[in-house]
């Protein structure tokens, strides 16, 4: 007897492929940084630290592609691009709001079970 996989356990699942494009640790941030106020590239790079030229210009086009950013040419100048939330973008406040939450909730118990898998795995 076979067991059907759930679909979205499968990579062809839409609803997993939008996840890993929109839930992913740079995108994450970048909407976190962008929650405020529209920002430049380079704002944004210096706001998460870490994050590559590369990395940040591939998830702001991932967002940008799904409608969750949007990109504005700034014609002053000296010619600049910011970027902005739309309005699909801000419904993703409330669950990313509820997953933070629950992390400011639940890490000390995360930590406890971090360190009792550590303390195991050096008994090991």
């Amino acid at each position: 007897m076979s067991i059907q996989k759930a679909p979205c356990q499968t990579n062809e699942c839409p609803h997993r492929l939008l996840l890993d494009q929109i839930a992913d640790k740079w995108s994450v941030l970048i909407l976190s940084a962008l929650c405020e106020q529209p920002l430049r590239f380079n704002t944004i790079k210096r706001q998460l630290n870490g994050i590559t030229q590369k990395a940040l210009t591939q998830s702001l086009r991932r967002l940008q592609r799904n409608g969750i950013v949007d990109r504005k040419v700034i014609t002053a100048s000296p010619i600049a691009v910011e970027y902005h939330i739309t309005p699909l973008g801000r419904t993703l406040k409330e669950p990313f709001s509820a997953l933070y939450n629950w992390t400011i909730s639940y890490l000390p118990e995360v930590e406890k079970a971090r360190q009792k898998f550590d303390l195991d795995a050096e008994e090991e």
